[in-house]
């Protein structure tokens, strides 16, 4: 029989090998966010190039899919933090710029379009 401490250390050692996948709220709320870009009037600028909101959508969609591949992404901050707030590539930040508002930090607009689906916010632009 193994010992309670064996046990522990096995647990431990596995549990890194498990795969741990958003659950249906977070995929939920990172399709909110895509939708709200997608339902926007804003650009996104990656790299400093302005791109409307459909090839900014297929950007974000592909650097999704790629950490679902890995195992890289559980929650809805942090498809934020890993997939819309930077470039993988030159790690400059992605900004937004809506009409008639200045550009911002892709970052801050994702995480207020959050709150705003959680509903602890102002709808988004």
């Amino acid at each position: 029989m193994l010992s309670r401490l064996t046990l522990v250390t096995c647990l431990i050692a596995f549990s890194g090998l498990v795969s741990a996948a958003p659950s249906p709220t977070a995929k939920r709320e990172i399709q909110g966010l895509m939708d709200a870009l997608s339902a926007s009037s804003c650009e996104f600028q990656r790299n400093g190039t302005w791109h409307g909101r459909d090839e900014a959508r297929k950007h974000l969609q592909r650097k999704y899919d790629y950490l679902l591949k890995r195992d890289l992404v559980d929650t809805a901050e942090q498809f934020i933090e890993r997939a819309a707030s930077k470039s993988s590539m030159s790690g400059r930040a992605y900004q937004v710029w809506c009409p008639g508002q200045p550009a911002q930090p892709a970052a801050a607009w994702f995480k207020a379009r959050l709150d705003a689906l959680r509903g602890s916010g102002a709808p988004g632009r």
